[in-house]
């Protein structure tokens, strides 16, 4: 029987990708005055939450059934995950962009779009799986108190 792994061990990509956070992070010009964010940078991000989000949906659906409790603070880390997604989508639309055909979505051009509407084509999938699991009111704005 094989020994357990080392914790260190576990989950060497999602350590890898956190650390590529923390390294662009860290890595972020540090101009003055400071430049704000572009597109190619909201849409990457975009991506990565995208990510997470189906992530945190298959770790909380295996979590749930024999940790309810668990699976519910899972649950609600997703929808929460979800509408940080959303608000960097919104976010995007409202920089400027090299064409002005491109400041908003549009749905029934996405399979033909050009290509920086690539956020948009990953954001409809991303909301009809939201939508599958999730209620308007799981959505609504959220407020944390931490009791510990």
């Amino acid at each position: 029987m094989p020994p357990p792994p080392h914790p260190d061990d576990a989950h060497p990509y999602l350590r890898a990708a956190t650390a590529g956070i923390r390294h662009h992070t860290r890595a972020l010009p540090q101009t003055d005055p400071p430049r704000p964010a572009d597109r190619a940078h909201l849409d990457v991000l975009h991506a990565h939450l995208t990510a997470l989000h189906q992530l945190l949906d298959r770790i909380a659906e295996t979590t749930r059934p024999p940790h309810p409790g668990a699976g519910r603070h899972l649950a609600t880390a997703h929808t929460r995950l979800w509408q940080s997604a959303a608000a960097v989508h919104d976010a995007f639309h409202l920089l400027p962009s090299a064409s002005a055909d491109t400041t908003e979505c549009h749905p029934e051009r996405l399979p033909e779009g050009p290509p920086v509407l690539t956020i948009c084509q990953r954001h409809l999938a991303a909301g009809h799986a939201v939508r599958r699991k999730t209620t308007p009111a799981d959505l609504r704005p959220h407020t944390t108190a931490c009791v510990r």
